[in-house]
């Protein structure tokens, strides 16, 4: 069997930054169990599959241990790979999730826009006791929000969050709840980290999926309905947000850096 395969450099422009997600087309979904396997053989952080549907197209991604509900990058690679590769007449491509219902990629001049859900949050009275433990630090959180399987804990700046060295193994005992740090940004409006060790994924580079909690928690508190967005992995990565109602728009580059075949 043979699966049409790319690496995708998502929010960047520039290879060895970003975050790399793989996309993978099939004609029909494969056992899970299956799709698994492939996810692991790719060793990213996520791997996106597609099957044809109707006018567009369905998609599930697998990290190397797990099916995940949303995954930002990899819908943003898998966007790419249509609109600027394979289907470049398309101005838009729709993408049915079997979670979050429907989530669409267009292209917005140099960018590439990805309309997702936004995700509520709510203020949480205090963190977990082990949670500065496991981040590294001694300063604590100004406020911890709590949205779906996540724990944001906001910081008072940036530097903060560049000091974060974070304990895996603490952070995984935190299961199901991944975690997020956020902070105003020196040069942009909020900068992060994302840690979800439990998944798989010990720090994400770039997480689209997290800026559809995080994008309107920044707004509110700035007053602005777009805003710039850095992700301070070791990578890093660059998102353009715009919040609207209860939609969530993130834009944000890609860059190919592999394309072939997976064999089995």
């Amino acid at each position: 069997m043979h699966i049409p395969l790319f690496h995708v450099n998502a929010f960047t422009s520039a290879p060895f930054s970003g975050n790399p997600a793989a996309v993978c087309l099939l004609d029909s979904w494969l056992d899970d169990n299956l799709l698994l396997k492939v996810a692991a053989e790719n060793a990213l952080p996520a791997t996106g599959f597609l099957v044809p549907s109707g006018g567009g197209y369905a998609i599930r991604w697998f990290t190397s241990q797990c099916e995940v509900k949303l995954c930002g990058h990899a819908t943003l690679a898998a966007g790419y790979v249509l609109l600027r590769l394979l289907r470049p007449e398309l101005q838009k491509i729709s993408f049915e999730t079997r979670y979050r219902g429907a989530v669409s990629v267009g292209k917005d001049r140099d960018l590439l826009e990805m309309d997702f859900p936004r995700l509520e949050t709510k203020n949480i009275a205090s963190a977990p006791g082990e949670l500065r433990r496991a981040l590294g630090i001694s300063a604590s959180p100004i406020e911890l929000l709590q949205g779906n399987d996540s724990l944001i804990a906001v910081f008072e700046n940036e530097a903060v969050i560049r000091e974060i060295r974070p304990d895996l193994e603490l952070l995984r005992r935190m299961h199901p709840n991944v975690v997020m740090v956020t902070a105003p940004g020196l040069n942009s409006d909020f900068v992060s980290r994302y840690f979800a060790p439990s998944y798989g994924v010990p720090e994400d580079p770039v997480t689209g999926s997290a800026h559809c909690a995080l994008a309107p928690y920044w707004a509110k508190r700035l007053g602005k309905t777009q805003l710039h967005a850095k992700q301070l992995s070791e990578r890093g990565g660059d998102l353009w947000c715009e919040v609207g109602g209860d939609r969530v728009l993130l834009k944000g580059n890609a860059v190919l850096t592999l394309e072939g075949k997976l064999s089995f």
